[in-house]
């Protein structure tokens, strides 16, 4: 299979924003450094969605996807642990979904929101939603989002046995919250609105030791 760039040893690469459709982040190994940084198109967040697509053969607890701000290191978090549960924490409180049919090995996508006013949180995981949940939380300023590491401090504190070994794809954030219809064509790999924070056909990230991009892997059939 052809992949393209980028392999990057102990430094961080600068890169200007990239159409990545059709491919995918590749976290080919354990490690406490490797990572993607993704920058957001606004610093304020009043409301949030987020999502994408991974796949992982990890029985432990790992991170998914992870936004610091300097006064929270869990703003708004994604955590996949050892048993059938998934984390989600907003302004560092957490509340927990259930994930029976979360399968190593297998393609899953995941979808998210939460908004201040409600500050109720939902998760939507391979198409469907769960019950919502509260969080509270007010707004979300000056994010530092990672993938393939969980930030215990603004930007890094990461620890090796939470970081992500596999590869994620299709990563978009939007700064409101997406409606039920809209997540059913994203669930759908149907034609959506992308992300307006994030955007995984213009995505602005610099990558951090050894995480590459890939051909994202099709079905033959």
């Amino acid at each position: 299979m052809a992949f393209l760039l980028l392999l990057v040893m102990l430094t961080t690469c600068a890169a200007i924003p990239q159409d990545l459709s059709g491919k995918m982040f590749t976290f080919p190994e354990e490690t406490g450094t490797a990572n993607v940084r993704l920058k957001t198109s606004t610093q304020d967040f009043k409301a949030v969605t987020v999502c994408f697509r991974s796949i992982t053969d990890l029985r432990r607890d790992h991170n998914l996807f992870s936004l610091a701000t300097p006064s929270a290191q869990n703003a708004f978090l994604i955590f996949k642990t050892a048993s059938s549960v998934i984390d989600f924490l907003v302004s560092n409180k957490k509340v927990e979904f259930g994930a029976e049919d979360y399968k190593l090995n297998m393609w899953h996508s995941f979808c998210s929101t939460w908004d201040s006013k409600t500050g109720l949180v939902q998760l939507w995981f391979d198409g469907k939603s769960s019950i919502r949940k509260f969080t509270g939380g007010s707004n979300i300023t000056t994010p530092s989002v990672i993938l393939g590491q969980e930030q215990d401090s603004f930007g890094g504190g990461f620890d090796v046995k939470q970081s992500f070994v596999g590869m994620m794809s299709d990563v978009h954030m939007w700064d409101y919250t997406l409606s039920s219809c809209e997540i059913e064509r994203y669930m759908d790999d149907l034609n959506f609105t992308p992300g307006n924070a994030l955007n995984w056909r213009a995505l602005d990230f610099q990558i951090t030791e050894r995480v590459l991009i890939e051909d994202k892997q099709m079905s033959c059939h």
